[in-house]
Parts: C-alpha cells; sequence; structure tokens
C-alpha cells in the first residue's frame, strides 16, 4: 500500500500541554501508533505511513485534541484510551447536574450550595445577575465558572472581569510598579480562579490576544460590551454613578453578573457604596435576577464561618456596620 506524508493541525491547544512534559505523551503516542512514523514541529504534526493508518491516527489525535478543549486536562490513561480502545466515559471526569464546568487536571468545578445553584439557574434566565453575600460564599467563584462555561462552549466571544480598585488599608500610590503592577494585587482573586479553570498556556494566550480581560473598572468607561460575558466583583465599593455606568455597559448578546459583599465596604463613607441601591432599584425589573448568599454557603476552611458571625454579632452591638438585610424575593 502507497505511503503518504499528511501534515495534522493541532488547533485550540497549546502542543505542549498536549505532548506532555519532554514529550512524555507524545512519546505514548508514538508507542502506541507503531506504523506510522510521527515528527512534530510545534503546533503541527506529521504522519508518514499507509494511508489506512494515517487516517486513523489523525482520528484518535483529533479526539484527544477535543477531549483536550473539553476537560482542559491530559493523563497517560487518557492518551491510552485514546489511541487502543477510543476515549469513553471511563476516562472522562465524573459529571453530575450540578456541574458547571470541567477545570484544570480533570477537576470539576461543580456548584455546591443551595444559592450557588439558584445562581447557576438564574443564569439561563436573566441577562444580568445580582450574587450578594459574605466572604467564602463562592459568589466570584460560581460567576466566573459560569463565564468559563460560556467561553467553551461559544456563547460570547470574550470575559471581562473587573473591580473598583479601592484600597482596603494600603493606598496605590504607595505600591510599586507601573499602573499594571499596581493594580494586579486587587485583581489577584479573579486570576486565581482562571488558573483552577484554564490551562495556564491557553489563559496566557487569551489574556494577551484579549479573549480574557481583566481591568479596573475606570477602564470600562465609554465601551459597549457586546458577545461578552462581564463580571463585576466587589460591587460594595462602587459609588452609585460608578455601577450605573458599568450596567449601561451592556450591548448585544452580553451576561453581566455582579458581585459583593455589603459588610466588606472600603470607602471613605459607607453610604456612599451603590450597590445596596441598585439593587432596590433593579429588583423588580425583568431579565435581573437576585441571589442573596448568607452563611451557609460559606465554603472556605470552617473557621471562616465563624468568623463572620462573630463580626456580625460585633457590628450589631456596636451599630459600627450595619448588617444590610434586603427582603425576601418574590417566589415565582
Amino acid at each position: 500500500m502507497e505511503a503518504i506524508n499528511k501534515e495534522i493541525l493541532i488547533e485550540g491547544v497549546d502542543p505542549r500541554e498536549l505532548y506532555g512534559a519532554q514529550d512524555i505523551y507524545l512519546e505514548l503516542m508514538r508507542e502506541l501508533s507503531p506504523k506510522v512514523k510521527i515528527v512534530a514541529r510545534g503546533s503541527s504534526l506529521k504522519a508518514l505511513g499507509a494511508k489506512r493508518d494515517v487516517d486513523s491516527f489523525e482520528r484518535k489525535m483529533n479526539a484527544l485534541v477535543e477531549y483536550y478543549i473539553k476537560y482542559g486536562h491530559i493523563s497517560r490513561e487518557v492518551v491510552e484510551q485514546a489511541f487502543s480502545e477510543g476515549l469513553s466515559d471511563r476516562v472522562e471526569p465524573k459529571a453530575d447536574k450540578d456541574t458547571i464546568v470541567f477545570g484544570n487536571n480533570g477537576n470539576v468545578i461543580r456548584a455546591r450550595t443551595v444559592n450557588q445553584r439558584r445562581l447557576v439557574e438564574l443564569y439561563s434566565k436573566n441577562d444580568l445577575l445580582f450574587a450578594i453575600g459574605p466572604a467564602g460564599s463562592g459568589k466570584t467563584y460560581t460567576a466566573i465558572a459560569l463565564a468559563v462555561k460560556a467561553l467553551k462552549e461559544r456563547e460570547v466571544r470574550r470575559v471581562i472581569l473587573t473591580r473598583p480598585a479601592v484600597e482596603a488599608g494600603e493606598k496605590l500610590g504607595f505600591l510599586p510598579g507601573d499602573m499594571k503592577e499596581k493594580l494586579d494585587p486587587y485583581l489577584q482573586p479573579l486570576y486565581d480562579a482562571l488558573n483552577d479553570m484554564i490551562p495556564a498556556a491557553k489563559l496566557q494566550k487569551y489574556l494577551e490576544d484579549g479573549t480574557v480581560q481583566i481591568a479596573p473598572l475606570a477602564y470600562m468607561r465609554g465601551r459597549t460590551l457586546d458577545n461578552a460575558f462581564v463580571i463585576l466583583d466587589e460591587a460594595q465599593n462602587t459609588t452609585r454613578s460608578q455601577i450605573k455606568m458599568f450596567l449601561t455597559r451592556m450591548g448585544r448578546n452580553a451576561k453581566f453578573i455582579v458581585t459583593g459583599d455589603v459588610t466588606q465596604i472600603d470607602l471613605p463613607r459607607k453610604s456612599d457604596s451603590g450597590l445596596t441601591g441598585a439593587m432596590n432599584i433593579l429588583r423588580e425589573v425583568e431579565g435581573i435576577g437576585i441571589v442573596e448568599f448568607d452563611k451557609r454557603d460559606i465554603v472556605r476552611h470552617p473557621l471562616v464561618k465563624h468568623i463572620v458571625e462573630a463580626f456580625d454579632r460585633a457590628a450589631e452591638r456596636e451599630h459600627d456596620t450595619p448588617i444590610v438585610r434586603f427582603p425576601k424575593e418574590k417566589k415565582e
């Protein structure tokens, strides 16, 4: 049978992730495809062999790439399955009804509490969501998981994460570096969540080409955000005019989620926060959903729940930082 030399392009995946450290997975592919000579040069693979064998190798390679794009990880077991029996549920991360997206290394990102599930449920029915609650309740992490899912499923073209650059004790001017370096510490929680869900090389590419944008709130002024999933984090530190400016950036085919904790306002005057006012003004507007997380949703260290409760009790006694409670949302 006549031999052919076929070029196979690896698209949507960093070849370093696919081939493994020191090409460990690439060598395994060669072992499992002894009738095909494989030469790898970056994102291009050349396969030399009989047409039937080369076509079979290409199908298996494409299946492996699709698996990686979907689940964000590759392992020896996955490669062996792809090049022997074919990929199946036996090597795929286990999903259930609460699964939002598959993160790195096969991690399953899922809604873990009642209000996290409610946020996921309302996301499918509303273009604007408010997720308000205490530290550690998973509101931002769940919102970012929904954004990554929308990006992977091509529901949107880009993800934009923003937050106001308001200090919690340390002044921006005292921090070293240029403006980006000054702002990065405030945006680090958003980077941390993304690093759990998108492979490092792919995330770097997304950041470079603008598919994922992380910026301070001031950079949103004047923009129209079409085909985008936009998250405003730490919204309790926005003024009324800032949150209005942000919400009116919404363009066509856009999803917005606003997250915040009204007990952690870092503005000079807590009454300046625009978050509570915006929620009250927009509560009855169709197409807007509101989820109020509470202490039962805290998924960090068990002590975090007790810390939040202790500070709440102290605030109520001292009338220093009144606890803001909203009327319960009407049942649908």
